[in-house]
């Protein structure tokens, strides 16, 4: 049996724990959270694990490997401590608020040689894996820009974007990263403009809820993102890859495929409702990739390096929309 230690009894905490309990040669022996809860004392029920100090946990020598699903602020410190071991981890993104500390600890983790998966979960998302395909088999020509759309289904608590590092670090560093991994190359250059059109509240934090984002390649194609905090409709998640011969689209997950019709028209379901829901078989398929890890050394789909380079384009985002002038990423270092 290969004994795990998560460390964030939260809603994305959750998610994994279910998820590694799902797979039988795995066992959750510990779980480290300071907040006392009920989803804290139901996960500790439900899967047998002891609830202990982070400390007590990495110097345990019978644990096998290590889940942070912390708050963000804790990621940098427990990636320090797991390097010492030497084993396993998989790290929810962002690795940290501060780019610098984000650099640090991946010179960190590449000196230990310590295995790290990074949590992007689209990159295992079945629709998402198959059109990377199709645009590296050529099938279609040669890709030449990318349009993304990322909405909230509604604005997150006020406590959340307080503490989230704001709208590109947080919610746009999965589109950021999904551009790298369906390019297959850099991106060198990074224009955006934000604005607070949904929720004042949010503008009075400091942050934004609406950007839009132009990206440029090294080979010089184009990405355009669209980031905001709600929708309408619901979650919304749509790209379109323009190819020379075909356009690939992944479309919305409508809650239901039942489509009613009479004499108004044709009404079908909305979305799924949040981003857990739509991305499930994908955190199902990252768990199960990280227990390869952990078993077989089979690499990760998202490295630590991966989490450097999509922080890197948040954080040139971020200085673009400040300075309102296009930002080459070699300015981040």
């Amino acid at each position: 049996m290969v004994s795990i230690a998560l460390f964030g009894a939260g809603r994305i905490g959750q998610v994994h724990a279910d998820n590694l309990l799902s797979i039988p040669d795995i066992t959750l022996s510990a779980l480290a959270d300071p907040v006392a809860s009920e989803a804290r004392e139901s996960l500790l029920a439900r899967s047998g694990a002891s609830l202990r100090e982070p400390e007590a946990i990495f110097s345990d020598p019978d644990i096998d490997a290590y889940v942070i699903a912390s708050p963000t602020d804790t990621h940098a410190r427990f990636l320090h401590l797991a390097a010492r071991t030497g084993k396993p981890v998989f790290c929810e993104k962002p690795v940290s608020l501060e780019f610098a500390q984000v650099v640090e600890t991946a010179r960190i983790i590449q000196h230990a040689g310590s295995p790290v998966m990074l949590g992007f979960q689209r990159r295992y998302d079945p629709e998402f894996m198959q059109l990377r395909q199709s645009i590296a088999s050529g099938e279609a020509g040669r890709a030449q820009h990318i349009v993304m759309h990322t909405r909230d289904p509604a604005p997150p608590p006020l406590a959340y974007i307080q503490s989230s590092g704001g709208l590109f670090r947080d919610q746009a560093i999965h589109d950021f990263d999904m551009t790298r991994y369906l390019l297959d190359e850099e991106i060198v250059s990074v224009s955006a403009t934000g604005a607070c059109l949904i929720d004042p509240a949010i503008g009075a934090a400091g942050d934004i809820d609406t950007a839009m984002i132009t990206l440029r390649a090294s080979s010089g194609r184009l990405v355009q993102m669209i980031n905001a905090r709600h929708a309408a409709f619901g979650y919304d998640q749509r790209l379109e890859v323009v190819c020379e011969r075909a356009v690939f689209t992944i479309r919305n997950h409508p809650a239901t495929q039942i489509v009613r019709a009479d004499a108004q028209g044709f009404l079908t379901a909305p979305p799924v409702s949040n981003f857990i829901t739509r991305f499930a078989s994908a955190y199902r398929a990252e768990m199960k990739a990280f227990h390869a890890m952990i078993v077989s050394g089979v690499k990760p789909l998202a490295t630590m390096q991966d989490g450097v380079e999509a922080q890197r384009l948040a954080e040139a985002a971020l200085l673009s929309m400040q300075e309102n002038r296009p930002v080459s990423v070699r300015e981040l270092g």
